[in-house]
């Protein structure tokens, strides 16, 4: 097996599972360490580099909210998904046990 090609289509697939990963991680408000950490328990580990900009790029997408507050005596800054966010992890959802189902009988 040539461990490059696979490494490469690997990262692919879990490009688009990072993504679900996170909304559905962000039904509830939480900061990015506690997001990241909550991940990692599940399986999902991410790096910082990668986490941050998806978290920046969702938002910008609209599909986040987030706001800075102080806990601790640091300031944190608390994401969770915004109302159109939350409608489109549901639909996202369904697509996702569309495309299961199929690997599924494919398989």
């Amino acid at each position: 097996m040539n461990d490059e090609i696979f490494e490469n289509l690997k990262m692919e697939l879990r490009r688009g599972s990072l993504i679900l990963a996170v909304l559905a991680a962000l039904r509830t408000e939480r900061y990015g360490y506690t997001l990241r950490k909550q991940l990692a328990e599940k399986g999902m580990d991410i790096d910082e580099g990668t986490l941050y900009p998806l978290l920046r790029r969702l938002e910008t997408q609209g599909l986040l909210e987030s706001q800075w507050r102080e806990e601790e005596k640091r300031n944190k800054r608390f994401y969770r998904l915004s109302p159109g966010g939350k409608e489109v992890f549901e639909a996202l959802v369904g697509e996702w046990r569309k495309i299961n189902s199929s690997l599924d009988a494919i398989f």
